[in-house]
């Protein structure tokens, strides 16, 4: 499991006001009264990290990093430069959170960021075909029934490959609708695009994946 570090705690980082003013430095651990951060809306976390709460950008931070890496992969085809876009999107997230205004969910504004980022970093470099799953693993149960387990493990790694060739943004509409569950507005909104041009690109994945896995069925 990847741990990533608090943007606060990297060299030359600091929070940035929505008018680009510095915001207050972070404040000292035990400033805030203690709180069940897991149990606190994303709304609220957001607004106690814009004051400069570590401990709730730290939720914030535990709460998305798994499905925004899930998807930086499904844009760059590799999972160590996920990472990396993923750790440079809460630097930016970090520095510009006190400007954020809830005028979208804070995981549609997370994934904007991480759009661009992943964006910025294939213009950069070319992609390698990704080492991870893009879909979640097969069973590991130990009572799961053996033959059952690898063939769901084979049709995984089939499912990886068909995404592995698409366009990066019709697999990046993909994974986001039927990997992550999110509405088509979001998706339009995360990727900059219509609700129309992303339903186009989930319907022709979708029909990529059902001629390409074809023997599945």
């Amino acid at each position: 499991m990847v741990v990533f570090v608090h943007p606060s705690r990297v060299p030359g980082v600091q929070t940035v006001g929505a008018d680009g003013s510095s915001a207050p430095a972070p404040a000292p651990r035990g400033k805030f009264p203690t709180l069940d951060l897991a149990s606190l809306p994303d709304r609220a976390l957001a607004a106690a990290a814009a004051v400069g709460d570590r401990d709730a950008f730290d939720e914030i931070v535990r709460r998305f990093a798994p499905s925004m890496t899930r998807f930086a992969e499904s844009m760059l085809g590799d999972h160590g430069a996920a990472e990396e876009v993923v750790q440079d999107s809460f630097v930016a997230a970090w520095k510009a959170i006190a400007g954020y205004r809830h005028e979208s969910a804070l995981r549609t504004w997370l994934f904007g960021i991480t759009s661009h980022k992943s964006l910025d970093h294939r213009r950069r470099r070319i992609p390698r075909p990704a080492t991870d799953h893009v879909v979640d693993g097969a069973c590991t149960d130990p009572h799961t029934d053996p033959s059952s387990t690898c063939s769901g493990a084979a049709f995984l790694l089939a499912v990886d490959a068909v995404l592995a060739r698409m366009p990066p943004r019709q697999r990046a509409c993909w994974v986001l609708r039927e990997v992550d569950g999110m509405r088509i507005v979001d998706i339009a909104d995360i990727l900059s695009t219509t609700p129309g041009a992303v339903r186009g690109q989930i319907a022709r994945a979708r029909a990529t994946l059902e001629a390409r896995l074809d023997a599945w069925s």
